[in-house]
């Protein structure tokens, strides 16, 4: 059975994002991503898959699968299913260990039922959005692996890289 893993950036209050965007600027946490999910395919919801700029669509030499209820949807560059399911189940038919949720909110939501690992980065900080990562009990999961990354010129904010295990 495949890893199914969940990747995001999360402040201390929950925010993942601000008007379909990020709510902040982490060059080395967006290094992280890239690096994390190459090579594999990557879950996502319709808006998230919009908030990515056209010009980085589809997220190269990664499988963009992207969740959607509107049955008219299309995009060259992705490919199309209307439920989290049918994400997975599209994900397991490749060849690939890991396949990764990327977001946004709801989708997180949907796929905690099948994830095992979570990459999280953990910034320190309270920011302001209007999308957040849905309520997890931690008392289920293992911490295997954390990095700080303290702010600096390009950083406006501590951050750590957290690993997480389900017990």
């Amino acid at each position: 059975m495949k890893n199914i893993s969940l990747i995001v950036a999360v402040s201390e209050n929950m925010v993942i994002g601000k008007d379909n965007k990020l709510a902040w600027h982490l060059p080395d946490d967006m290094n992280y991503f890239s690096n994390m999910t190459k090579g594999h395919s990557i879950i996502m919801g319709r808006k998230n898959w919009e908030s990515i700029p056209k010009k980085y669509r589809p997220l190269p030499e990664r499988k963009n699968i992207v969740v959607t209820r509107n049955n008219k949807f299309e995009d060259k560059g992705a490919i199309i299913v209307n439920s989290i399911e049918k994400a997975v189940e599209k994900a397991r038919g490749f060849d690939e260990e890991e396949i990764f949720i990327i977001g946004g909110g709801e989708i997180y939501k949907l796929g905690f039922a099948y994830v095992d690992k979570l990459y999280m980065t953990e910034i320190y900080a309270n920011i302001d959005g209007n999308t957040y990562f849905p309520k997890w009990n931690k008392e289920n999961w293992k911490e295997i692996s954390r990095i700080s990354h303290p702010k600096d010129e390009k950083h406006e904010f501590d951050f750590d890289y957290v690993i997480y295990k389900k017990k």
